[in-house]
């Protein structure tokens, strides 16, 4: 499954985003009635300071306020980085996993980084830090405006009916997992190309 995808240059700004329920058949309730929401991509968001890069990807969502996140121990999360200007060559790929101890708890475990250490691993809605990296998966109001009724009304009329103040997204959250990187390890002086992939080890759901 896809996600959006982002290329980042110091004279240009180009993303795609929204990528809520793709594919279809997987992953909307309309089309199968066991949707795999854990594998449902929904954004990936970049953006950086003087000194970091920091990348943030979201799934399982939109869910409803008081629903618990997602961490399916058998969905695999890769979030792929070209920095040598081939944009579909990534040369560094974030990958994490959820799991749970003994206690039941829910961890993550993150491998790929750019420091070129070992897997990062700990509790979920904790800040995790090495190197100067820092890094977090936990529960987040979905951070996407996108007014959806105006959209699908627009889709069946052919006039624009989008309303400005009118969030579907508002209330709503997603999991994700946020990851701060310094910027002098991940920049090469190319443009970066950003983008993520979910894969459900073992196949699809049943």
């Amino acid at each position: 499954m896809g996600a959006a995808a982002l290329a980042l240059s110091a004279s240009d700004r180009r993303a795609v985003a929204a990528d809520h329920l793709d594919p279809p058949t997987r992953t909307d309730p309309a089309f199968d009635t066991t949707a795999d929401r854990a594998a449902d991509i929904a954004d990936v968001y970049v953006w950086h300071t003087a000194e970091n890069l920091v990348i943030a990807l979201t799934f399982a969502g939109p869910a409803p306020p008081g629903e618990a996140a997602v961490y399916d121990r058998d969905v695999l999360y890769t979030i792929n980085i070209s920095n040598r200007g081939a944009p579909t060559d990534p040369e560094v790929q974030i990958r994490f996993r959820f799991g749970q101890d003994a206690a039941g708890a829910s961890g993550v475990e993150i491998t790929g980084l750019p420091d070129g250490g070992p897997p990062l691993v700990g509790p979920v809605e904790t800040t995790l830090s090495r190197n100067g990296i820092l890094a977090r998966a936990g529960l987040y109001d979905d951070p996407f405006f996108f007014d959806l009724q105006g959209f699908r009304e627009t889709g069946a009329t052919g006039t624009l009916s989008f309303v400005s103040s009118r969030n579907f997204f508002a209330a709503s959250n997603d999991t994700a997992l946020v990851v701060q990187i310094p910027r002098s390890q991940i920049e090469t002086g190319e443009e970066l190309n950003i983008w993520a992939t979910a894969a459900r080890i073992g196949g699809q759901l049943q």
